[in-house]
């Protein structure tokens, strides 16, 4: 089923206010006192709402065949879960929540126990839920739904802002107020100080954790170091030149040819890899001192997922297939296997205890004003490399089914992006059945 924005929202929002209550009832017999339970204080927990919507548009095609429903539905909400605590953490630098008491956990952050609960709820949610939420939506008249989620979506977004300002105060203890102070007046300072003040009470009460003091980084005035932005754009960079690299040469010793494996129009650069590369290595920094087999675990569990969501949403977006595992043993839907699941793990050993310590090294021996000039320069090439490729790729798609080029962007990108051209730059891309 194909479903609109304002259906995705609604069954966002749906399926967070759930996971709120559950969350909350949990909590509540647990501690024998209401708990509140989320990031955010209204009563929504995000990571079951975003779970939800994943299975809902990255599963669509599996609907069918439940043992694949499952597993699919089991994955997505295992790694929303995990990359959401990985993601706390790096936050606030403690666990927000931990499994370590369970049997077959992983990281403290899931379990098998809770991803087997996942699956079978996954496929309750899609085969009977969804339909439900749905026809529940369209009750509403559509105005009114519309104005509903818009003013849902405003809230939770001041929401977030909030309860990220709280978690920084917890951290960090707001050493900026009095500047802020100075440049909004006092009233405005109070409210907002009252309004953080709260959320971080409420945290507090809910995950005791985040009020530890975190642990402290020294800074030692290098260029991109530790684990922040100027080191992940590197990274990203580094990884879909070297991604596209080592496809090319893949593709050259196991099939004999030369091919482009470029996801963008301008240079050899894999889009897939490099936020791969980056995504790992924010989420599994921490964990570079473990042991390999945890890193390759991650790196086959995540690695699959995440190509799986890329091949759904590239098809969604630009109606094109740009690989197909079908002929390959233990495949799902043709988007990922077993085998290169594998890879994956390996890649992420490999990336993690070999490559990544080196790279870094030399990253961080770029000079400091040069390393953020250069970063700039190359971000602002990159996200003009993005959209023209996005724009090319559109029009592709349109060429396809016999749309003509109205605007003078669509006329610009059949003149210099032609079929030929696309061709030769995606040379795998076949329109999706």
């Amino acid at each position: 089923m194909n479903y609109t924005f304002f259906e995705l929202a609604w069954l966002f929002f749906a399926y967070s206010f759930l996971g709120w209550v559950l969350e909350t009832a949990v909590g509540t017999v647990n501690r024998k006192r209401f708990v509140n339970r989320g990031f955010v204080t209204g009563p929504i927990c995000m990571v079951y709402g975003i779970a939800a919507v994943g299975m809902s548009v990255f599963l669509w095609e599996l609907t069918d065949t439940i043992p694949a429903l499952f597993l699919g539905c089991a994955v997505i909400a295992t790694a929303t879960e995990w990359f959401a605590g990985k993601t706390l953490e790096k936050m606030n630098r403690k666990k927000w929540w931990d499994y370590s008491h369970k049997r077959w956990n992983f990281d403290g952050y899931i379990c098998l126990s809770y991803s087997i609960l996942w699956g079978i709820l996954g496929v309750l949610a899609i085969k009977i839920v969804n339909p439900m939420m749905v026809s529940m939506y369209h009750v509403l008249p559509q105005v009114a739904g519309e104005i509903l989620l818009w003013v849902l979506m405003g809230i939770t977004v001041l929401d977030v802002i909030a309860s990220g300002a709280a978690v920084s105060r917890l951290k960090r203890d707001m050493p900026r107020v009095r500047h802020f102070h100075r440049r909004l007046g006092t009233i405005t300072v109070r409210f907002g100080n009252w309004i953080v003040t709260h959320v971080s009470r409420r945290m507090v009460r809910a995950y005791p954790v985040v009020e530890e003091k975190a642990e402290t980084v020294e800074k030692e005035g290098k260029f991109a170091e530790g684990c922040g932005f100027y080191k992940l754009f590197w990274l990203f960079f580094i990884g879909a030149f070297l991604g596209d690299l080592v496809e090319t040469i893949f593709c050259r010793l196991t099939a004999g040819v030369w091919m482009s494996r470029s996801s963008l129009v301008w240079g050899p650069f894999s889009i897939v890899w490099g936020l791969a590369i980056a995504i790992a290595t924010a989420l599994m920094y921490k964990d570079k001192d473990k042991p390999d087999r945890h890193i390759f675990f991650v790196g086959t569990f995540l690695g699959g997922a995440y190509e799986y969501i890329c091949s759904v949403f590239t098809e969604i977006v630009f109606g094109k297939v740009f690989w197909d595992y079908s002929a390959i043993p233990f495949n799902l839907g043709g988007r990922i296997n077993l085998l290169y699941c594998f890879f994956w793990g390996i890649a992420a050993v490999v990336w993690i205890k070999l490559l990544y310590p080196k790279i870094s090294w030399l990253i961080e021996k770029i000079p400091k004003k040069a390393g953020v000039a250069a970063t700039w320069v190359l971000v602002v090439f990159m996200t003009a490399n993005v959209v023209m490729s996005v724009g090319a790729l559109v029009r592709y798609d349109a060429r396809s089914r016999g749309i003509a080029a109205d605007s003078r962007w669509e006329q610009y990108m059949d003149e210099h992006y032609d079929d030929e051209t696309m061709k030769r730059i995606y040379p795998n891309a076949v329109d999706a059945g």
